[in-house]
């Protein structure tokens, strides 16, 4: 971007009408797009530029000159530097507005949808302390704020917490994180101060060297805990201290985990699993059914919308009970075994082997007999045969990742011609893309958001599409 001269840097007076997906808010001055840092829809503010092109610049908010209805004040301490939860400045009301809004837009713009069967987007039943999983990052090179800053020299440099923005090596110390409840934050505390009293070092993203890189933790609405501890350079001696610790403290962890990961990313995909104490999975229940959820499982991450989400997801499918159903990304199967009580056969794909031996043995948690479940990657596995054998579905439900289905998966879509199409979607964007696509035989008919992630811009979306007669 163009470097700004001084006189040009400041814009009074602008009306913020929208927000992006960054959380900035957008205005306008003449024919110039403004993305304001950390400005509400509504608020009325002067800018300073930060950065400039030709039809669009950055800014900041240098003065409020009337603040919007939907303005609040963030709860978070870390908010502005912590990259998640960018919306915490604006009124939850406020936030399913612009949610919805958001949907509305990508399936009119992309997808020419008449968007006036949407219904109201489903708000989050908690919007604090929602998550079921967080992952922290131990770092030697501790995020400093403008505070730090002013407090002199003597900075402890260590920090466990979320990586800063566009600084993959710069870790925001957090004291408190609003999105997973108790006793979250107690263990990731307990945890940084125990190596800082015992000089075990914090792992240097830079240098690939330390002994602590990693926390997960997991917990469930049966109040079951998982906490994993990744280690990198860390002595026998060392990983011994630490996890002796955590049980001796916390002694009420169902699955205490570690993992000794020197690769130079972050990923436990590949790593082997030692339990330290308990066991290697923990439960998460829906509905009456029972989930397995192991240290490598996909779940959903607010648990309580999840259900909420499935229910939306069955509920368009309008199952009798003796449909043939094919569930696409299926993950662990938790879809696929949430609906297999109402229908007569659910077959399951998903790229990830182990999500589907996930899927499997919570079919047989459950005693679910009448679900199967393939690996590999769906435009290979999804092919006419496959259909031939298994059988046209009366209902396909789909739910990929935010890059949407490849093209080839959507035309083989078009040529099954399963009545009913569910597309479960975290975008959008690439949701409504696909139904462009798929709009050659299908007509959508009922629409509907749901929000996972509070104080975010992420929302979920179900759309029902219908085969044209």
């Amino acid at each position: 971007m163009k470097r700004i001269p001084a006189e040009k840097k400041h814009i009074q007076n602008i009306t913020v009408v929208d927000i992006a997906e960054e959380g900035k808010g957008v205005g306008k001055a003449d024919e110039l797009v403004l993305f304001i840092e950390k400005a509400v829809p509504g608020d009325v503010v002067d800018v300073e530029l930060l950065r400039k092109k030709k039809n669009f610049a950055e800014a900041k908010v240098s003065q409020l000159i009337k603040p919007s209805e939907y303005r609040t004040q963030p709860f978070c301490p870390h908010f502005g530097i912590c990259g998640g939860c960018k919306w915490q400045h604006m009124t939850y009301d406020a936030q399913l507005v612009y949610k919805q809004k958001s949907v509305v837009n990508s399936l009119e713009r992309l997808a020419r949808v008449d968007t006036s069967i949407i219904e109201p987007i489903l708000p989050s039943f908690e919007t604090r302390y929602y998550r079921n999983k967080l992952e922290f990052t131990f770092s030697n090179k501790r995020w400093l704020t403008d505070e730090d800053i002013q407090g002199g020299d003597n900075q402890e440099m260590n920090a466990l917490g979320f990586h800063v923005p566009l600084r993959f090596d710069k870790i925001l110390n957090v004291e408190t994180c609003y999105l997973q409840s108790n006793p979250s934050n107690e263990i990731r505390n307990n945890i940084r101060n125990f190596a800082l009293e015992n000089s075990i070092s914090f792992y240097d993203l830079r240098a690939h060297e330390g002994a602590l890189r990693n926390l997960i933790i997991r917990t469930a609405t049966t109040g079951e805990l998982m906490v994993i501890v990744v280690f990198a350079y860390a002595s026998e001696e060392e990983v011994e201290k630490v996890m002796g610790f955590v049980k001796e403290r916390f002694p009420k962890i169902t699955s205490l985990l570690y993992i000794l990961n020197q690769k130079k990313n972050d990923t436990i995909f590949d790593q082997e699993i030692n339990v330290y104490s308990g066991r290697d999975y923990i439960f998460e229940e829906m509905e009456g059914l029972t989930f397995k959820i192991g240290p490598k499982s996909f779940y959903q991450t607010n648990s309580l919308q999840a259900y909420e989400l499935y229910a939306i997801t069955r509920a368009f499918a309008g199952f009798k009970g003796d449909e043939l159903v094919y569930d696409l990304y299926t993950g662990a199967g938790t879809i696929a075994n949430f609906v297999a009580r109402g229908v007569k056969e659910v077959v399951g794909i998903e790229y990830v082997p182990t999500a589907i031996e996930d899927a499997k043995i919570n079919s047989g948690i459950n005693n679910i007999t009448n679900t199967t479940f393939y690996a590999g990657d769906m435009k290979d596995i999804l092919t006419a045969e496959f259909v031939e054998k298994h059988g046209k579905p009366d209902v396909i439900i789909t739910d990929p990742p935010r890059a949407g289905m490849h093209a080839d998966v959507v035309s083989r879509l078009l040529e099954i011609e399963s009545p009913k199409i569910v597309y479960v979607s975290c975008n959008a964007a690439t949701q409504a893309r696909d139904i462009a696509l798929l709009k050659e035989k299908y007509s959508v008919t009922k629409i509907r958001p749901v929000d996972m992630f509070p104080h975010t811009q992420h929302v979920e979306n179900v759309v029902l599409l219908e085969l044209s007669h």
